[in-house]
């Protein structure tokens, strides 16, 4: 690996990729525009003859096979998601309102953002159009909102937002039924990521979880660049994760990998807002790949990642969970197959708006560490008989005293 790689810029070319993967029309179960229109082209061009790649029936999701048909080798499952959050036509209105939900937005966050809406032709359903220009609404204008709303002790409503396509005369209703719009015609936000002001900075739209995708591409196009003779990897793209993580059980279920690692988006703690209180984990933008202990996780697998990223100076940090990563590292289990699981991410800022922020340097220093693990899997001829009895043990351990620090020796 070239040395420090993590602390480097990251090129043109890569961040433009980041930048399509992210910029994809994806929403919950219309992810193909970002698997099989982005991502199935690219692993076309990395990947060897040999390999091959998965597709499904009910579920947009993609995987790239190292060793189509190998079961009997270590198989290492890599998991982002494809599908962003939206928000989804519920009703039209007699003044051409398009009542709308906010699905797993704040409705304060989509206030004024210019969106997509995609609707399909009602006289050839599955022909799908794009409709540009409208934006998100709730109150009209500071006039029209009550005086709790205007000195901000009262928010807006989910019941409250509608999208303003600038309608006017008569028939407005009929104007928009026109178009083909329905209850249930997703609504994207039309905002693609920039380079931000500080060093190594981008912001926008869909961090979570294209960044997981860029990153189990990455990990891929490593893997390609130095194939490891011993080890599957299967590089997973799914769908439905906004939803209960449905998409990424079915590739789990289907493909029984020996180990599985979720890709996605954590939280940047130390600088949020108003939680000090909350004493969360101080995970730092710029700090690192996060790499998840607790909830189902293996300790055993963790320490593999662990020793490998010290390895290769790779930073990391550790992240808390508790009963559920939240993360497709939970898929194995929800599949109810027997694998070794964790979930690795990177700490951005404003998850869930339309000005998501985050560092180049963590996305890069998780694909590398994610190629380092499998790295690591090789050189020690590990397989699946070795997280089988690989499991961490308290009982007859060392206990351990005080230790004197070292200006505190005589």
């Amino acid at each position: 690996m070239a040395e420090q790689p993590w602390n480097q810029s990251m090129s043109d070319e890569q961040f433009e990729f980041m930048r399509e993967i992210l910029g994809a029309p994806s929403p919950v179960g219309l992810e193909a525009s970002m698997t099989h229109g982005v991502i199935v082209p690219y692993f076309e061009k990395i990947k060897h003859e040999s390999w091959g790649i998965h597709t499904f029936k009910g579920t947009a999701s993609v995987v790239l096979d190292t060793h189509p048909g190998r079961d009997d080798m270590l198989t290492v499952m890599f998991v982002g998601h494809a599908d962003k959050i939206r928000m989804q036509v519920r009703s039209i209105g007699d003044d051409g309102k398009i009542w709308i939900n906010s699905d797993s937005f704040l409705p304060g966050v989509l206030l004024g953002h210019e969106v997509l809406l995609f609707s399909q032709n009602p006289e050839t359903p599955g022909d799908w159009r794009v409709l540009e220009g409208g934006t998100i609404e709730a109150l009209g204008a500071i006039h029209f909102a009550d005086a709790e709303q205007r000195s901000g002790k009262k928010g807006v409503t989910q019941k409250q937002l509608y999208l303003e396509l600038q309608m006017h005369g008569e028939r407005r209703k009929e104007q928009v039924e026109a178009l083909g719009i329905r209850p249930g015609d997703p609504i994207i936000f039309d905002r693609k990521i920039k380079r931000g002001f500080s060093p190594d900075t981008f912001y926008g739209a869909y961090l979570d979880n294209g960044l997981g995708c860029y990153a189990t591409c990455e990990t891929a196009r490593m893997y390609a660049e130095n194939p490891l003779p011993d080890v599957r990897a299967l590089f997973a793209i799914a769908s439905h994760e906004e939803i209960g993580r449905m998409g990424s059980r079915v590739l789990a279920g289907v493909l029984e990998p020996d180990v599985l690692i979720g890709l996605d988006v954590n939280h940047d703690y130390d600088a949020a807002p108003g939680i000090g209180d909350r004493r969360m984990t101080p995970l730092k933008m710029g700090g690192g790949f996060t790499l998840t202990t607790g909830a189902i996780t293996s300790e055993y697998l963790n320490a593999l990642i662990e020793r490998s990223a010290r390895k290769e100076d790779i930073p990391y940090q550790k992240s808390v969970s508790g009963r559920d990563t939240g993360t497709d590292g939970m898929a194995g289990f929800f599949a109810a197959i027997d694998c070794a699981s964790t979930s690795v991410g990177f700490p951005i800022r404003n998850m869930h708006t339309i000005s998501e922020t985050g560092h180049t340097g963590d996305v890069i220093a998780a694909a590398h560490g994610m190629y380092a693990a499998l790295a690591t899997m090789q050189e020690e001829g590990t397989t699946a008989d070795t997280f089988r009895q690989g499991h961490a043990r308290l009982d007859g351990i060392e206990a351990i005293t005080h230790q004197a620090l070292p200006d505190e020796e005589e």
